[in-house]
């Protein structure tokens, strides 16, 4: 069975205009929340064994702050490319591509890519994946190559201001 975070960047800061999309930062609530969420997933026992994130700056230090809460050596992250700004169709080629001895793995990214892989991966009514949100699917397969369209299982959902996540 293969278990997949995915988990959209924290909140980020606009106030710098001059600053291309690629290099925004997190706001105060995004640095917030991204250590909060961290250790709501270790309090559930689901700390991935790999981390995949997009490079843009935003993703980036949200995937070194979930990281460093998780004790995983944030030199680890593997950081692609293609996850910034990707479709749903270049999220899952990053999905199948995984590497096949991690059982569990993070991927950090943005909207609305994030939200229409979900929804395209499994029984997910989600319309929105909230900033430093966290969706939890697993797969009835030993290989990422497997995954595809509507063969996961939503686990968890989960957001900073949710009050309590939602299981299945």
């Amino acid at each position: 069975m293969k278990k997949l975070l995915i988990i959209r960047h924290g909140k980020s800061d606009w106030s710098n205009r001059g600053l291309g999309d690629f290099d925004r930062t997190l706001n105060e609530r995004g640095l917030r929340n991204a250590p909060e969420m961290a250790r709501r997933l270790t309090g559930r026992n689901e700390v991935p064994q790999a981390v995949v994130s997009s490079p843009a700056v935003r993703a980036k230090t949200t995937a070194e702050i979930f990281c460093r809460e998780w004790g995983y050596p944030v030199s680890d992250i593997l950081f692609q490319e293609e996850i910034y700004e990707a479709s749903a169709s270049t999220l899952l080629k990053v999905i199948n591509g995984l590497d096949d001895r991690y059982d569990s793995v993070a991927l950090f990214g943005h909207n609305p890519g994030l939200t229409e892989i979900i929804v395209n991966l499994c029984n997910s009514d989600l319309y929105n994946l909230p900033t430093c949100g966290v969706v939890l699917i697993s797969f009835p397969f030993e290989s990422w190559q497997m995954v595809s369209r509507q063969t996961g299982d939503q686990l968890l959902f989960d957001y900073p201001k949710n009050e309590e996540a939602e299981f299945d």
